[in-house]
């Protein structure tokens, strides 16, 4: 057979090498773990940041939440146009999004244009993440096949926040933080020459894109991060706080009113009808929350307490990521015999006690008993709920709603996590600003007249003083963020059903006598 008979074989949108699963499942997951490391990376980077574009303190927060922000925003949109205007094109255009954002944002003079740069990236990261969970769901057969393209993909999901951390470290303190957005460009060139070899186009289901359903869920989702992190800074009495918290609830009643009316809505309200995929989302929605307040105040205390270096705050997270790796692992092997029931429970409850522990931190705690301890506890609860987190909340959705399903699980995760941070930061600002209140006598009581004058020029304490605020105010942020896995755990105990048929889908004896 020659070449141009090939050629006239294939079918449109077909993968031009079929048959290479692992190939395709590689590159799914790799734009999914540059999306969503992405979130973590220039943490580290922060403080070079700063310095190098002249931000402000209150300003360098938005480094992080305009990603943030702009990525769980639209990501039901990018579910949708996936459904709409097929999925490979749609990926591929999220990823070139996604890359020419990254060069931007490394090539940022002034503060505002890293800002829009990151802005932008959270809208290629909206395109092409979501699309990736649905891309599975088409590619591979439902079952086992299915079950471990999901397992890798929930790994690569869950510790792409700690290898972020890590890389950070290492490309800040090696190269320089520009490097944290440069690193996107050469890999993401390579997904995307990929894509077309190894990716079958799926088919597309006409349809129109519910823009008032994007423009209000966003904006709604913007204003309320938004009020949370005005209350960190300016208090809940604040006028703006109030107005923008007023502002969301406005904005999200209009979302759920646009979504009963609209003859395709783009999150349609019927997938809450299913009780486990409800129970899910609020899964997801609570510990993603606890999981951003994490690694951000564990990456405080390292570096400030602890005084690791970048590189040394990276690795110290890595071992989360080996215990996520093993409770994915174990998650997908035994998900089909023990359905999903067993692996929400456990997890979350092991992500209530990391966190609980996590809690009793003090400046005195070493990294082993202070933050590897509790760590590896959360993190391998974290591992065996996110496998079936991401099985459930696609089990048993309709092929041409697979994007808007996949979005919205990402989103919980998202919003969810932009949501912990700013409550949890606003916990800690509170703590602290108490705890600093005592510390200060007990410094003017015990500092040098040096230590005297340079506090009067900066207004910031010193070592051990700071210490001990930093410590308290984070210890106490942990309270409120185990009460989000225990809320979790509620829902896992009470509201999951496991049925037969979901056990038989999962083992893919579905339909088989």
């Amino acid at each position: 057979m020659t070449t141009s008979s090939l050629l006239k074989d294939r079918k449109p949108g077909a993968a031009r090498r079929e048959g290479h699963p692992g190939i395709a499942l590689t590159v799914i997951a790799a734009c999914q773990l540059m999306v969503v490391l992405d979130a973590t990376i220039v943490n580290i980077a922060l403080p070079h940041i700063q310095g190098a574009l002249k931000f402000s303190t209150t300003d360098l927060t938005w480094v992080v939440s305009a990603y943030t922000l702009t990525f769980g925003g639209l990501l039901l949109l990018g579910g949708r146009a996936g459904d709409i205007l097929g999925r490979r094109r749609v990926f591929l255009t999220g990823i070139l999004l996604f890359i020419t954002a990254s060069l931007l944002g490394g090539l940022a003079q002034e503060p505002w244009q890293l800002l829009a740069a990151r802005a932008l990236q959270g809208v290629g990261g909206a395109i092409a993440s979501p699309t990736c969970l649905a891309l599975i769901t088409t590619t591979f057969a439902e079952g086992p096949e299915r079950n471990r393209a999901f397992g890798v993909f929930a790994a690569v999901s869950a510790g792409g926040g700690a290898v972020g951390l890590l890389a950070g470290g290492m490309l800040t303190e090696w190269l320089n933080w520009r490097w944290v957005l440069f690193v996107n460009v050469p890999i993401g060139l390579v997904i995307a020459l990929l894509t077309p070899l190894y990716i079958a186009e799926s088919e597309r289901h006409p349809g129109r894109f519910d823009f008032l359903g994007a423009l209000t869920s966003t904006l709604g989702m913007a204003s309320l991060v938004y009020g949370f992190i005005r209350a960190a800074e300016k208090g809940w009495r604040d006028g703006l706080t109030i107005a923008s918290f007023g502002l969301a609830v406005a904005l999200l009643a209009v979302f759920i009113l646009v979504e009963t009316r609209a003859k395709e809505p783009i999150t349609p309200l019927r997938m809450f009808d299913d009780r486990n995929r409800s129970g899910t989302y609020v899964i997801m929605l609570s510990l993603a929350a606890a999981m951003f307040g994490m690694f951000f105040f564990i990456v405080l205390f390292v570096q400030n307490v602890l005084l690791y270096t970048p590189i040394e705050a990276g690795l110290a997270f890595l071992p989360v990521t080996f215990a996520i790796a093993t409770g994915a692992g174990l998650a997908q092997r035994f998900l089909p015999v023990l359905g999903p029931k067993p692996f929400m429970v456990t997890g979350s409850a092991l992500a209530a006690l990391g966190l609980g522990w996590q809690a009793l931190i003090t400046p005195d705690s070493s990294y082993v008993s202070g933050v590897l301890g509790p760590m590896l506890v959360f993190g391998f609860g974290m591992g065996l709920n996110f496998v079936t987190l991401t099985l459930t909340a696609v089990s048993g959705v309709a092929a041409h709603e697979a994007g808007a399903a996949s979005g919205l699980l990402n989103v919980t995760q998202q919003i969810g996590g932009a949501l912990g941070l700013s409550i949890l930061t606003t916990v800690f600002g509170a703590a602290s600003r108490d705890e600093a209140a005592k510390q200060v006598p007990k410094f003017l009581a015990e500092a040098t007249p040096g230590q005297k004058a340079e506090f009067a020029r900066t207004k910031q304490l010193p070592a051990p003083w700071s210490h001990e605020v930093l410590a308290h105010g984070i210890s106490t942020a942990f309270i409120p963020a185990a009460a989000m896995a225990v809320l979790a755990l509620a829902v896992a105990c009470f509201v999951i059903r496991v049925r037969k048929s979901d056990l038989e889908a999962l083992a893919g004896t579905a339909g088989t006598t």
